[in-house]
C-alpha cells in the first residue's frame, strides 16, 4: 500500500481514501450525485420496477387537500424546509396549492448536489413566479444545525422518497434525534418510509433488466477516475443487489470478476482486489409502523398521522415533538 497522502483537500478524497482501504471496503453512496449521477436518478426513478416514486407522488396528490392543511394551521405563516429536494417533482404538487390558496410561506430546498438545486430552483421561478424560493446547498447533517435558526415561525420539513432509508437504525435514530433538536413545539416532519413487502418486488426496484441502477451504482467509480485520476475499469466489477427481509435491509454492491488492481493518482494509493471482493455502494431500508413507532420513540418524536398508497407499499408519516 502506498503511503497516505499528508493532505487530502476535500471530504471526496478523504471518504473515498477511507472507503478503499477499509475491510471490507466501501463507498458513501452520497458522492454519486455529480451532474451525470442525478441524471442517473432521474431515469431510476421514472422505471416501472422502482415503485417508490410513483406510490410517494399518488399519496400526496389523493392527500394534498388534508396535508397542506396541517402544514398551514399557524396564522403567521411558515417555512417549508426540504431535505434532498431533488427536482421536487412530488412537492410541485404541494407548492401549486399552497400558491393556489395564497399561503404565507417560504420554500426552502436543500440538496447535496449544487447541479439538483440550481436546476430546481430556476424551474420554481418560471413555474410559480410568485413562489418565495431559498435553495441551498448542504448534506443533512450540515444542515441541521443550520434548521435551528428557523425559530420566527412555524418549520415544516420534508424528507421525502424514503431518503431517510439510507441510515441504519443507529444513525436514523441519530438523525432524527439531530431534527428534533431543531424543532419547536409547532414544526412538523413530513417524512416518507418505504415498507416491507414481497422481496422480489423491492430487489427487482434495485436491479433493473435495463442496467440503469447498474449505472447509477457504477458512476460512483466513474467520478473517481475523472475526478481523482482512477483507473477502475468499470466492466471488471458486477452490480450485485441483495435484500433480507427479516431486518428490511437492501444493500447494493460493486463486486469485482476477477483478481486486478486500482490506482487512484490524486489519492497516491494502489488498491488491490481478489476476485469477488466487494464494494459496499448503498442501503435502502425498508420498513413497517412497528419499527417507525419505534424510531420515533427513541427520538422523541410522536406520530401525528400517516398516508398509505393503496398496496401498502409505501407511507409518508407526519411526526412533532413529543
Amino acid at each position: 500500500m502506498i503511503q497516505k497522502p499528508n493532505t487530502l483537500t476535500t471530504s471526496f478524497e478523504e471518504d473515498t481514501y477511507k472507503g478503499l482501504t477499509a475491510h471490507p471496503k466501501y463507498l458513501l453512496s452520497k458522492y454519486i450525485y455529480d451532474k451525470k449521477g442525478d441524471k442517473l436518478f432521474q431515469d431510476i426513478m421514472q422505471m416501472p420496477e422502482y415503485y417508490l416514486t410513483n406510490c410517494e407522488f399518488n399519496i400526496i396528490k389523493k392527500h394534498t387537500d388534508e396535508i397542506v392543511t396541517i402544514f398551514s394551521e399557524e396564522e403567521q405563516g411558515f417555512d417549508l424546509i426540504e431535505l434532498g429536494a431533488g427536482d421536487g417533482k412530488k412537492t410541485k404538487i404541494l407548492l401549486q396549492h399552497l400558491v393556489e390558496q395564497k399561503q404565507n410561506f417560504t420554500y426552502i430546498p436543500i440538496d447535496i448536489s449544487e447541479n439538483a438545486i440550481n436546476g430546481l430552483v430556476n424551474t420554481l421561478s418560471k413555474e410559480f413566479p410568485e413562489l418565495k424560493v431559498e435553495g441551498e446547498k448542504g448534506e443533512y447533517f450540515e444542515v441541521l444545525e443550520q434548521l435551528k435558526t428557523y425559530k420566527s415561525r412555524k418549520k415544516v420539513i420534508l424528507i421525502l422518497g424514503s431518503n431517510i432509508g439510507n441510515l441504519l437504525h443507529p444513525k436514523a435514530i441519530d438523525f432524527l434525534k439531530k431534527l428534533n433538536q431543531s424543532l419547536n413545539k409547532q414544526d412538523l416532519l413530513f417524512i416518507g418510509f418505504d415498507q416491507k413487502k414481497h422481496p422480489q418486488t423491492i430487489l427487482d426496484a434495485y436491479n433493473d433488466a435495463t442496467g440503469i441502477t447498474e449505472a447509477f451504482n457504477k458512476n460512483h467509480l466513474l467520478r473517481i477516475n475523472k475526478e481523482l485520476d482512477g483507473d477502475f475499469d468499470l466492466h471488471k466489477f458486477l452490480h450485485w443487489e441483495v435484500y433480507d427481509p427479516e431486518s428490511g435491509t437492501a444493500k447494493s454492491y460493486l463486486v469485482a470478476k476477477e483478481t486486478l488492481e486500482v490506482h487512484i493518482k490524486k489519492l497516491n494509493l494502489q488498491i488491490k482486489f481478489s476476485q469477488w471482493e466487494t464494494i459496499h455502494t448503498e442501503i435502502s431500508q425498508k420498513y413497517d409502523d412497528t419499527i417507525i413507532t419505534w424510531l420515533a420513540n427513541e427520538a422523541g418524536l410522536t406520530i401525528e398521522t400517516s398516508f398509505a398508497d393503496e398496496k401498502n407499499y409505501y407511507k409518508n408519516y407526519i411526526f412533532k415533538k413529543k
